[in-house]
């Protein structure tokens, strides 16, 4: 005996399909929001961690900022304090120069010559005087030179005029004070006297 089945299997079948279908598009859509969440998450996560580290780094920053500002300033003083203490020691070495200076002056100034100026830039002198006649300047030119403090005598100008019914020459020379280490490695020895003098 033969049976036919009258039960509208395509539809079940279709109907089937159709609940599947709905199913596995919920779990999707499900994992999809769970993935998209999880995502969102690990972002935040990453982003929270490097603004904290960007905060800690501008912390950072703005401490050795500081400590270069201290450094600089340090630095600053410390330079301030080297020339100072230059200057003092260029002034200590250099303080006995004036009095052999203005020994030598009184030592080698032949008769008839006068000052008038005398200046000292460093180690150059510049002077001013008047003197009876040319010959009285070129001997104290002479003495400069041969002087072991005093060197490089040098003739600016040398002018003619009249004074007090007579002639007198103004001049103007250049010359230079030899350092003291120099001048005493340099200073000739004191002749010794008929007393001193070895048989």
């Amino acid at each position: 005996m033969m049976r036919i089945n009258l039960l509208p299997h395509r539809a079940e079948k279709r109907r089937a399909r159709q609940v599947q279908f709905i199913a596995l598009s919920a779990i999707s859509v499900l994992l999809g929001a769970l993935l998209v969440g999880a995502v969102q998450v690990a972002n935040s996560t990453q982003i929270s961690f490097q603004e904290s580290r960007n905060t800690y780094l501008k912390q950072e920053i703005a401490k050795l900022d500081t400590q270069i500002a201290e450094i600089k300033k340090l630095r600053e003083e410390t330079q301030a304090l080297l020339e100072r203490k230059n200057v003092v020691e260029n002034l200590q070495s250099t303080r006995s120069d004036v009095v052999h200076l203005m020994d030598q002056m009184l030592s080698i100034l032949p008769d008839g010559v006068y000052l008038k100026t005398l200046k000292q830039s460093g180690n150059k002198i510049n002077l001013v005087g008047f003197a009876q006649s040319n010959a009285r300047v070129s001997t104290l030119m002479r003495a400069i030179d041969d002087s072991p403090w005093l060197d490089s005598a040098t003739l600016v100008i040398i002018t003619s005029s009249k004074a007090g019914g007579g002639r007198i020459s103004e001049f103007t020379l250049n010359f230079n004070l030899t350092k003291q280490q120099e001048a005493v490695k340099t200073a000739p020895a004191k002749p010794v006297g008929a007393k001193g003098q070895v048989s």
